[in-house]
């Protein structure tokens, strides 16, 4: 090898190095603007020990810190869903309140507000729509709009079931939903008793990518009105049954698979027979049956005898 090959190497390794180091800090920075608030230490959630996640006021002041200093639009947003959705202007103190607005402004956090509020439209129409479908029934169906908790109720229909309005807050299904999300549990149908109210309820929670929990869908059946004057009653029956199955118009259409639809041509009414008292009939693994054997005196002679007569 030259003396004039190894100057340039000599020149071209410590440059290919810093090149290298540089390319590393490049790609380390880009992951770490991509990277999301829950892989970061101060996450502003806990578990308590009872296995109840709690909001961290001290971990969401660290976080808000950080990203004042360090660049991040992913998380940093999400930190901002996350304020608003534990009502962080109210508890923090004016020096971590004017950090945590410094971020929001920069970050354009009405906007990102309103983008949430569009997102749940078409969440809006649903519940909507499904509640005009069960008018006098006793089930109320309604929207939260989680990221605003003070506000959440942005669509109800049937509120008379429990007298809440559009605008109402939610308490603390927000971090409820989180902590069966971390145990991998829904919060499907559940039972709850107010006083003497009582109710079947079913919670169906909405997720947004990037953002996480934002929404959740909840039905809410009167039981006792169900149990105590539907049943009770063969008219207010009727009249359940008759809005159960009301309908605005008739369409022309087919929804039945071939099977059933060949069945209906041929006289069948509905998809079940015993469905309803099988599925509430206890399920027995034994059966206790009799075998009885009889004769009678003197059969052979009397047939013998008189065969149409005996």
């Amino acid at each position: 090898m030259s003396v004039i090959s190894v100057s340039v190497l000599l020149i071209l390794l410590p440059l290919m190095y810093v090149l290298g180091y540089l390319s590393g800090k490049k790609i380390d920075r880009n992951k770490a603007k991509t990277k999301r608030i829950e892989e970061y230490s101060f996450y502003p959630f806990v578990n308590n020990e009872h296995g109840i996640v709690e909001f961290s006021q001290t971990l969401f002041n660290d976080a808000v810190r950080f990203f004042i200093k360090n660049k991040n639009p992913l998380a940093t947003k999400q930190l901002i869903i996350i304020g608003e959705q534990n009502i962080v202007r109210d508890v923090l103190s004016t020096t971590d309140l004017n950090n945590y607005l410094i971020l929001y402004n920069k970050f354009d956090g009405q906007q990102l507000l309103l983008e949430n509020d569009q997102y749940m439209e078409n969440y809006k129409r649903i519940v909507t729509l499904f509640g005009k479908s069960f008018k006098g029934t006793g089930i109320e169906i309604l929207l939260h709009n989680l990221v605003n908790p003070t506000k959440s109720v942005i669509a109800i229909e049937n509120g008379e079931v429990t007298g809440r309005k559009i605008e109402n807050g939610t308490t603390n299904l927000l971090l409820d939903l989180k902590t069966r999300k971390l145990q991998n549990q829904d919060k499907l149908n559940y039972k709850l008793q107010i006083g003497t109210r009582l109710f079947k309820c079913t919670t169906i929670p909405i997720f947004r990518r990037d953002y996480g929990l934002v929404g959740a869908v909840c039905i809410n059946v009167d039981a006792n009105f169900i149990k105590n004057e539907v049943m009770n009653n063969r008219e207010k029956l009727e009249a359940f049954i008759n809005n159960i199955v009301k309908t605005d118009f008739e369409l022309k259409e087919n929804i039945l698979s071939k099977e059933e639809y060949n069945a209906a041509m041929a006289g069948k009414k509905h998809f079940a027979d015993d469905v309803l008292l099988s599925s509430n009939a206890p399920v027995r693994s034994n059966r206790l049956a009799a075998i009885l054997f009889s004769d009678i005196v003197n059969y052979s002679s009397l047939m013998g005898k008189d065969e149409k007569g005996t």
